[in-house]
């Protein structure tokens, strides 16, 4: 198979707004009192191997629409492709039609233009690069062949490099325009340790904006063989309590609990276990959670959110204490408060509430540290199969690791479980000082003391 390369300039919204523009006004002519277009272009490259060989490569590139309309406090929304003269009139037609008949909700409503971004900063999110097919397989071999070398890996599953851009622009009949562009190049490999009948399988990726940021594919093709083949003779962990490390890896997970129980809808629902707990300490002194939507690179940054909000950082957790809730127009008008900037959009449908770049602020202490300071305990390296009473906090999840022994990694564990309510965590989770920011929402490794393990 010949490769290409591809030079041509990515997606651009400057492209779209002609097209956005042209749908708003299709529905305001219509009869909407008010209207909001989110247009958007995707492309991606995806290359795969196999035992030393192309495997696969497919490229894809995407136009789509999203279109809200309001009559009164009725609304309705859509979703199209077909952004063709025909295929946006049947669009609007079909979405006023649906707006007529929808029930009325007190809390819907664009943005008032004064509450939205009147300025938009510039943020670093978008590299121009060559869309080369061959040099995205050459990556992926040597990652490939990386694994390979590893004593023990039998095989590699699946080893892939990929590259992908967007832009899309929101405009709404409040005056508003917004426009964002950015890229993302990523690595990735399954590596299959096996000793005897047994076998084992872990992994390893990395996405970044910039190519050259990624880590060598090298590095991410050996890590991942090395943790296959420390897999190797897994067994059930003892029943107790004790210490639990969680790697880096899976310590952003404890952050998506804070980010949904603090989500403005799920605070007036009343249907968050931290409901009550606003100006309350929740973490140790010391503990921060920042975010950071303005950050040059950042794989979340965003100038203005779903609904034309201006995005500013802020501390979601300062010194320990909560700070406030991330609300979006409806949840805002609902509990009666001001306008967070945390509004996610979607696509011709009601905005729903997220977050752009946010960390747990790493501590002072290495993950070898940590594991030091567990004594005998668990090491978590990979969670599944999660159980979470949103009401409640009480949370338990299916683990596997490595056992600590007298401070250091010992045997590797699976089959086994972690348990204990989200607040008790929180109250004594330490962060280790292993953070990287390569991902939306990212934490260092974290110990937890005394948490509840079960096995055999």
């Amino acid at each position: 198979m010949t490769q290409s390369k591809n030079t041509s300039a990515g997606p651009n919204p400057g492209t779209l707004l002609p097209l956005a523009q042209s749908l708003l006004d299709r529905a305001m002519k219509a009869g909407a009192d008010a209207a909001e277009v989110i247009l958007s272009e995707s492309r991606s490259l995806e290359v795969a191997v196999r035992e030393g060989a192309l495997e696969d490569v497919e490229r894809s590139e995407s136009r789509s629409a999203g279109l809200r309309v309001f009559i009164g406090k009725r609304m309705a929304g859509t979703a199209f492709s077909d952004l063709s003269d025909d295929g946006a009139e049947l669009a609007v037609g079909r979405v006023m039609a649906m707006a007529r008949v929808a029930p009325e909700d007190p809390y819907c409503g664009l943005v008032e233009r004064e509450a939205q971004a009147a300025t938009i900063p510039d943020i670093a999110l978008y590299e121009a690069s060559e869309w080369d097919a061959g040099a995205l397989e050459a990556a992926a071999l040597e990652m490939e062949a990386a694994a390979l070398k590893v004593q023990g890996v039998a095989m590699v599953a699946s080893s892939g490099a990929s590259l992908s851009a967007g832009a899309s622009v929101m405009l709404s009949s409040t005056g508003f325009t917004g426009q964002k562009r950015g890229s993302l190049a990523g690595l990735g490999i399954a590596a299959v340790a096996k000793n005897g009948d047994v076998m084992e399988r872990d992994y390893d990726h990395h996405s970044m904006r910039q190519r050259s940021a990624l880590r060598s594919p090298v590095e991410i093709g050996t890590r991942a063989g090395e943790q296959a083949v420390a897999r190797l003779g897994s067994e059930k962990m003892s029943s107790g309590k004790m210490p639990v490390v969680f790697d880096k890896r899976v310590s952003d997970d404890f952050l998506g609990y804070l980010i949904g129980g603090i989500s403005g809808s799920a605070i007036a629902r009343g249907t968050s276990f931290l409901r009550t707990k606003l100006g309350e300490r929740i973490f140790a002194e010391g503990i921060d959670v920042v975010e950071d939507p303005l950050k040059d690179w950042g794989h979340g940054s965003r100038a203005f959110d779903g609904e034309g909000v201006a995005c500013r950082p802020r501390a979601l957790i300062e010194d320990g204490v909560l700070t406030g809730w991330l609300l979006n127009a409806a949840s805002a008008r609902q509990l009666s408060l001001p306008l967070s900037g945390h509004a996610s959009a979607s696509p011709g449908g009601a905005p729903g509430i997220g977050v752009s770049n946010v960390h747990l602020a790493p501590g002072e202490r290495t993950r070898a540290e940590l594991i030091s300071d567990a004594g005998n305990g668990l090491l978590v390296t990979e969670m599944f199969g999660a159980s979470f009473n949103a009401n409640t906090g009480d949370w338990s999840v299916g683990v596997a690791g490595f056992r600590i022994e007298n401070g250091k990694i010992a045997g590797p564990v699976s089959e086994s479980t972690v348990a204990g309510n989200m607040l008790d965590i929180f109250a004594r989770l330490e962060p280790g000082s292993d953070l990287e920011f390569d991902s939306r929402v990212t934490a260092p490794s974290v110990i937890v003391d005394a948490l509840s393990v079960g096995g055999r």
